[in-house]
């Protein structure tokens, strides 16, 4: 089967290029020649090149390889994905390592021998797909903190109970033990997750991410431990799993609750031999990856209902870290809730709108059952639906009765000491202040302070 890769290969010399033409056409599924360097322009510019086997001199009676190194810049400079790999004679073999140095990936000498330029090539081609591979993960997982809100340098914490969780991940995150994260949904677990890879030790490698609830149990070990072509129907190619594109990187496993029993012994096999084998084949790949599991499910209840495998979590337990909701961490509220306003003013072009202080009390206030990822939904929502320049709390759609609490009742006296209360906290005790903001003189805010007690 041919590799589906695009090579271009450029010497002046027709008879190298007929040579070289006649022998990759069989291992390569597009191939363009061309005696003049300059027609790279339109080369690379105009189609995906892949590769590129270019000569160091092209001019008669020149042997110092500066076109060579010239245009190697160049394919460089326009097309920063493709390899390069030098042709050289024998005399010139300390350009070709100059060549090497300025970012070629290697070179050949003429006369070459068929088996060591198929290898070269197909080594490089290799080397391009898997930082390809890399690039698309580095990028996805830049998009997916981008869109949670949280870069890492930005988890911080008010709460003492989500500190601790910061600085026990802080500990874990520069060894290889396995975690679980544990919490309701929309705690942050996934973002946690990430934070845990960037502060890893394998942060230049791959982050790959599976969502075991919306994995079929038929396609399970297709997904994770890949398959051979024409293994099963629809196996139209060779595909590697998610265990082999996490290789020396992290692998984060969400929803792990939501595995069968009969798939977590699958699962386990690989974690303890850290090998696997691809459906339709016979040999196994070692796999070396660093697992990062997440639910919100008992795991230990289902232990001892015979659910969940208890030597399975043994395995991806080595450290174990609870998130707590957002209800027990409402220092963290105003932080997020302006982070979140701010990105979704941008996204949605209304930069000059504003989040009053009585909406960032009533955010205070209510229970999030559905927790950070409620609490960004519902900013979302009154950044798009504002037809002022300011979001109040009327503005936010939190209905009485959802926050988890009893209604508040139409005492007077409650509300006004509620009230006072608000803006003395919000103005951290400034009597001026607070007065300022409940429209009263100083001394009529002193009267109420010491009515109440407050």
């Amino acid at each position: 089967m041919k590799i589906p890769a695009h090579i271009v290969i450029v010497d002046d010399d027709a008879d190298v290029l007929t040579s070289a033409r006649l022998f990759l056409k069989q291992h390569f599924q597009t191939l363009s020649t061309s005696e003049d360097p300059s027609s790279l322009n339109q080369l690379l510019t105009k189609s995906k090149v892949d590769l590129v086997l270019l000569d160091m001199n092209f001019r008669k009676g020149r042997n110092d390889g500066a076109e060579g190194l010239y245009w190697l810049k160049h394919i460089l400079e326009i097309s920063a994905q493709t390899q390069v790999v030098m042709m050289t004679a024998y005399g010139e073999v300390e350009l070709a390592v100059q060549a090497i140095k300025k970012g070629a990936f290697d070179f050949v000498l003429k006369p070459w021998t068929n088996e060591k330029l198929l290898s070269t090539l197909s080594n490089a081609l290799r080397l391009a797909q898997e930082k390809a591979k890399v690039e698309v993960y580095r990028s996805s997982n830049k998009q997916w903190e981008d869109n949670a809100g949280l870069a890492q340098e930005e988890l911080l914490s008010r709460s003492p109970a989500m500190q601790l969780v910061l600085e026990t991940l802080k500990k874990v995150a520069s060894t290889d033990a396995n975690i679980l994260l544990l919490g309701e949904n929309g705690t942050g677990k996934s973002v946690l997750s990430l934070a845990i890879h960037r502060m890893s030790q394998r942060h230049e490698n791959p982050f790959v991410t599976v969502d075991l609830g919306a994995v079929a149990p038929n396609l399970f070990e297709s997904e994770l431990f890949g398959h051979k072509k024409g293994s099963f129907t629809d196996a139209s190619d060779d595909k590697a799993g998610r265990f082999e594109t996490a290789d020396k990187g992290t692998l984060f496993l969400d929803e792990i609750g939501n595995l069968d029993l009969s798939l977590q012994s699958k699962l386990l096999h690989v974690l303890q031999s850290k090998e696997l084998r691809r459906v339709g084949e016979n040999s196994s790949k070692k796999v070396d990856v660093r697992l990062v599991c997440a639910t919100n499910s008992p795991l230990h209840d289902w232990v001892h209902t015979q659910r969940f495998r208890q030597d399975l979590l043994y395995r991806i337990n080595t450290v174990e870290i609870t998130v707590p909701p957002l209800r027990q961490r409402k220092e963290d509220i105003p932080f997020l809730a302006r982070r979140f306003f701010d990105r979704f003013r941008k996204k949605y072009l209304k930069e000059d709108l504003k989040l009053s202080f009585n909406a960032i009390d009533a955010l205070c206030d209510y229970h999030w059952p559905g927790n950070i990822r409620e609490l960004e939904h519902c900013l979302e929502r009154a950044v798009i639906l504002a037809s002022t320049k300011e979001v109040r709390a009327g503005d936010l759609g939190l209905k009485v009765g959802q926050n988890g609490k009893e209604p508040p009742g139409l005492n007077l006296e409650e509300m006004e000491k509620h009230l006072v209360q608000k803006a003395m906290d919000k103005n951290a005790g400034n009597i001026s202040k607070a007065a300022k903001d409940l429209g009263l003189t100083r001394a009529a805010l002193y009267r109420r302070l010491e009515k109440y007690e407050l």
